[in-house]
This record gives C-alpha cells, sequence and structure tokens, in this order.
C-alpha cells in the first residue's frame, strides 16, 4: 500500500522538486518563486487545500495536491485533485490506483461529499485508471478557466 504523509513545511525543497518535475512534464512554465509561494501556504495548514506526499516522506514517489471548494450540487464541501503525480521511473505499479482508492475514503471522514479532476482528453490510459476508479466524465459539464 502507498503511504500517504500529510506534507508540511519541512517538505517544501523535496515537494518543489517533484511539482517542477511534473510541470515540466506537462509543459507548465512557472518560476520556483511562484510555485514555492503556491505551495507553503498548503503546508502550513491553509484551510483551502493539503499536500500528501506518496511513499516514504524522506524519498517520496510522488504527491497529491487536493484543494477545497463548496458544492450546493453535492451538498457541501467537495475536493478537486489539482495535481496527481508519481516519478516515472515508478508508474504503472499501483501507487497511483491506491492513492485514488485511499484518499477520497479518508476525506469523505471529514465530510467531503465529492471529489473532482480533470484529465488530459488525449491521454487514455490515465483517464482509463480515473474512470477505474469511479470517477466519471460529466458529459453536460466541462470545466473553463479565465487566468486572474
Amino acid at each position: 500500500m502507498t503511504q500517504l504523509t500529510l506534507a508540511k513545511p519541512d517538505h517544501l525543497g523535496v515537494l518543489t522538486k517533484l511539482v517542477a518535475d511534473f510541470h515540466a512534464e506537462e509543459g507548465i512554465t512557472q518560476s520556483d518563486e511562484t510555485r514555492a509561494a503556491a505551495i507553503l501556504p498548503l503546508l502550513e495548514g491553509s484551510p483551502h487545500g493539503a499536500i500528501y506526499l506518496a511513499g516514504p516522506a524522506r524519498a517520496p514517489v510522488g504527491y497529491v495536491v487536493l484543494t477545497f471548494g463548496w458544492s450546493l450540487e453535492f451538498g457541501g464541501m467537495d475536493g478537486f485533485v489539482d495535481e496527481i503525480y508519481i516519478r516515472p521511473g515508478v508508474r504503472g505499479r499501483g501507487s497511483g490506483t491506491e492513492i485514488l482508492a485511499s484518499l477520497p475514503a479518508q476525506l469523505a471522514g471529514f465530510g467531503l461529499k465529492a471529489v473532482h479532476l480533470e484529465v488530459d482528453r488525449d491521454k487514455e490510459t490515465v483517464r482509463k485508471l480515473y474512470e477505474k476508479m469511479g470517477f466519471q466524465a460529466r458529459d453536460r459539464y466541462m470545466l473553463m478557466t479565465r487566468a486572474l
């Protein structure tokens, strides 16, 4: 079972490197300062989200970022998997499946009513994993974004 550890401020260095690796893989351009400024409040206990390290906390194989919101449709607090990343060298061994199986169950105990995520339409393997874990595409809706 892939261990999940709630990340704390002393994990900033290892987390910043993992996030930078993920962003490079996804083509997300962001300065190290901006990245650290986005990560740190979540490590310091912000009520807006949390970051969990996957695997041993000293040498994690990945991470998952969950942010929180409120949904009238789902009847309360919901979560959004903002990022989930597993190092390329350890992919395909079930860590992602284990994270997606255990995290929602843990969070339901805190009153979470739904968990959402977005997936690149062209990444069929990842999409199939998410579907296997109970995530469903919502045909009537699509995520739209306006950067501020």
